[in-house]
């Protein structure tokens, strides 16, 4: 299958408060994508400044890093053919007032200091933050029962 390629989605503290871990789920599995890695951590501020690295010298970052260490965050890998554009798609616009109702932000989210979740915005993006959030053994390879009724 061409262009299949891995995405990192994560569930900010927001989400996860909100109870909202399983309908966020629910959107990439019933699109079809494969779970391949997924854990409940509360991360380090060493762990979110690398993420967060392109933001560093932007005004909110301080409340971004206060916000993003206030509870436990799910991280997730998700794999299938176009993910990474596709999940930002799934996910909606960074700011919920500018998502499409029928993605996650725009029926979940106001404010965009609480828009619920992270998605990759590129392949290259994706690998580093998979890499950053999970080991290598923390990935599982397996072809879902589903494959052939998802691609052709």
């Amino acid at each position: 299958m061409s262009n299949t390629e891995r995405t990192f989605i994560a569930i900010k503290p927001d989400g996860v408060q909100r109870g909202l871990i399983g309908p966020i789920l629910s959107r990439f599995e019933n699109r079809g994508y494969k779970l391949v890695a997924i854990k409940l951590c509360t991360p380090p501020e060493s762990q979110l400044r690398e993420h967060y690295a392109d933001l560093q010298e932007k005004p909110f970052f301080p409340s971004l890093l206060s916000y993003m260490m206030s509870g436990p965050v799910l991280a997730t890998v998700w794999e299938g053919k176009d993910v990474v554009k596709q999940g930002r798609a799934i996910l909606g616009a960074t700011n919920p007032l500018q998502s499409a109702p029928g993605t996650i932000r725009g029926d979940y989210a106001v404010d965009m200091g609480r828009n619920v979740c992270h998605g990759s915005d590129s392949v290259e993006s994706a690998n580093k933050e998979i890499n950053l959030w999970f080991k290598k053994e923390e990935l599982v390879e397996y072809k879902s029962a589903l494959f052939s009724w998802i691609y052709e």
